[in-house]
């Protein structure tokens, strides 16, 4: 890391709120937003975090859920354990991560997953899309009825793409940007509710698309 990232670092007002509170990341103020906003987390809920490492997603999400709810925390980095949290080492897009899992349906998949950046903004964006598509794949396999499924994802040009297909499963896609993020980052989040089956018992084919638009 260079000086100038570390000294931004140290005024950023959403890591030093982390550091004072003990949070795992300042990523934890993003999800507190995305949950006060679109309400994620109802009392109870069955939550899947990819990419959860170093949790601070996953902490957030036990808080919300209370303790009749269940967290699973899936990345390849190890994790320090966390009290309430199932700890999955493992990748997404692994076609044996479900099994693993061992639950048979979740209501709320997350994934704050980022690529590596390498600089190049049409490199990094399409990564991100990628992950964004790897973690759909799963939430379609393991979501219940009416899930909700959030996701990190840069802007650009192939966002309509991927926001398409996330609404042929979704009821509502919506975009949204955190205030925790940081004002030149391209992130965005999308926020997918009411998941429906891949398939219309009516007619056999997959169901249209849902709403989609961005949070104002």
């Amino acid at each position: 890391m260079g000086r100038r990232f570390l000294a931004e670092r140290r005024q950023d007002p959403y890591y030093r709120a982390a550091q004072r509170e003990g949070l795992r990341s300042r990523a934890a103020f993003k999800l507190a937003y995305l949950d006060d906003r679109f309400h994620l987390f109802p009392p109870g809920a069955r939550v899947l975090d990819l990419g959860a490492a170093p949790g601070g997603w996953s902490l957030i999400a036990h808080e919300r859920v209370g303790p009749r709810g269940r967290v699973v925390a899936v990345d390849l980095r190890p994790m320090e354990p966390m009290e309430g949290v199932r700890v999955v080492r493992g990748r997404v897009g692994d076609p044996e991560l479900p099994a693993r899992i061992g639950e048979t349906r979740f209501d709320v998949v997350l994934s704050d997953m980022s690529p590596r950046i390498s600089g190049a903004y049409a490199t990094d964006h399409a990564r991100s899309v990628d992950l964004v598509r790897a973690a759909f794949g799963l939430a379609t396999r393991v979501l219940a009825r009416d899930g909700t499924f959030v996701a990190k994802v840069f802007d650009g040009d192939l966002l309509p793409d991927v926001v398409a297909e996330v609404g042929a499963r979704f009821r509502t896609v919506r975009r949204t940007k955190p205030p925790a993020s940081r004002e030149p980052s391209s992130e965005l989040y999308l926020i997918a509710k009411g998941f429906r089956p891949s398939a219309d018992p009516g007619t056999g084919r997959s169901p249209t698309g849902g709403r989609s638009g961005a949070d104002i």
